[in-house]
């Protein structure tokens, strides 16, 4: 299972740091950050690259003016798009109504034991493994005759960009969208390979690679030619054909 990345936020520095020192014990996690503050907590949310799984915060952080206390905070969390779990830090027992009421997945009591740790990351080892009511393949929308259109991920061919415009080449039809084609990447990962700065093509469904008046040309789907660019041959070469047999193409 991929490694678990926490962020702390404990403003007492041997609680911080001994808390940080027993996760890592545990062997579960991967990326741990520590800070002090809200803001400096929301700051490291903001990294996507760190990709918070827990946050574990101490409920009674130091007040001043103007700062948010940590349980107000912990309680701001489930407005993110993908909240991480909330686990609650405290010296006092009734934090733990507080925990109940906002959905925080554990609360560790001071001082904290590798025990008690332990069995906090189990929780959120068996969180990550339990499906969302609302999970299921995600789909597509898109724009069609003014109207939105739902469409399955399995049946995109390309992206391509014109005139500041996005248009999505499905089995179902071509539609537009909202997304720019670096967005769509970044989204969409590895379902799509950037074949020119104007194309993004799905890799499930090219099933051809020859060329049109000397340039590299991708058959996707039925119809479409999508053109590649000369800087990104290469790679696209070697990406279609990864896990194949049968033929290797020279450089």
């Amino acid at each position: 299972m991929k490694p678990l990345s926490a962020l702390v936020v404990e403003d007492e520095w041997p609680a911080r740091n001994f808390l940080v020192e027993l996760l890592r014990d545990t062997g579960r996690f991967g990326t741990i950050a520590a800070v002090t503050n809200v803001e400096a907590a929301r700051e490291a949310l903001d990294r996507v690259e760190l990709g918070i799984d827990a946050v574990f915060v101490d409920v009674r952080l130091v007040d001043r003016p103007g700062d948010t206390s940590g349980l107000d905070f912990a309680r701001s969390l489930s407005d993110l798009a993908s909240p991480p779990a909330v686990v609650l830090a405290t010296a006092l027992a009734h934090h733990a109504l507080d925990g109940f009421e906002m959905g925080a997945v554990d609360y560790l009591l001071k001082p904290f034991t590798l025990d008690r740790v332990t069995t906090c990351v189990a929780r959120l080892l068996e969180r990550r493994r339990a499906p969302s009511p609302s999970a299921g393949e995600p789909r597509l929308v898109a724009r069609h005759d003014n109207r939105l259109v739902f469409l399955d991920l399995d049946g995109m061919l390309a992206f391509q960009a014109a005139e500041r415009l996005t248009s999505l080449h499905h089995v179902d039809g071509v539609f537009s969208v909202d997304l720019s084609l670096n967005a769509l990447g970044a989204t969409l990962g590895d379902r799509v390979l950037r074949v020119h700065r104007n194309w993004l093509v799905a890799p499930a469904h090219v099933h051809g690679l020859g060329r049109l008046d000397g340039e590299l040309v991708l058959e996707v789907g039925p119809r479409l030619r999508v053109p590649v660019s000369r800087d990104r041959a290469r790679e696209v070469r070697q990406r279609l054909l990864e896990n194949t047999v049968g033929i290797t193409l020279p450089d």
